[in-house]
């Protein structure tokens, strides 16, 4: 019970994929001007790790290690798929917002990182337990830089205004280098509580 913890956790702080690895920063930059966006990306990417650790562990006994890559690979883009064509059916205005994002999951270092170094070596169910911890992982920083991104940035959260009346928004932090300038002072932030807490 405890290995499964301290694999579940890991991924969410000691070993966040974003800040302590910097990998899945194109995306994190891309999608958090608005918390929502943030929501959704960090939604697909945990389903898509689950899923990934769980169906790449079930398939390493019958995998040649020649063709591993692009098995993964495939199994990647198939959920990834899967989770675009639902959110096309179901929450068509967000697919529209998102654009070219979500396909782009397939892309991220993170789930491959993870069906390589963990589901390639160990069994189903910790092999989910990690992704799901990757995708948390992944989820929770999204969420952060959109809240600052889109309370700074719109003066509002989710809709609703979170600026005094007057204030001007810092429209600066909507644009890339914004978004890059806030990732690195979190990661900075991070490393420096880290550091402290040894």
């Amino acid at each position: 019970m405890s290995r499964n913890l301290g694999i579940l956790t890991a991924p969410i702080w000691k070993e966040n994929p974003i800040f302590f690895h910097v990998l899945g920063v194109c995306s994190a930059l891309a999608v958090t001007t608005r918390v929502s966006n943030a929501l959704v990306m960090g939604a697909a990417v945990t389903v898509t790790a689950v899923a990934t650790g769980g169906f790449v562990s079930l398939l390493r006994p019958v995998v040649h290690r020649s063709v591993r890559l692009l098995v993964e690979m495939l199994v990647i883009a198939t959920f990834v798929i899967l989770f675009d064509v639902f959110l096309k059916a179901f929450a068509y205005p967000m697919s529209r917002q998102l654009g070219p994002y979500v396909g782009l999951i397939v892309t991220n270092c993170i789930l491959l990182g993870r069906a390589e170094a963990f589901a390639l070596k160990n069994p189903v169910w910790p092999s989910m337990l990690d992704g799901l911890g990757s995708g948390l992982g992944y989820s929770w920083v999204l969420l952060a830089v959109a809240v600052f991104r889109e309370a700074l940035g719109a003066g509002t959260l989710l809709g609703f205004r979170v600026l005094p009346d007057g204030a001007q928004p810092a429209q600066a932090i909507f644009l890339p280098p914004g978004a890059f300038f806030l990732m690195g002072i979190f990661v900075w932030v991070l490393h420096e509580v880290r550091r402290r807490s040894r």
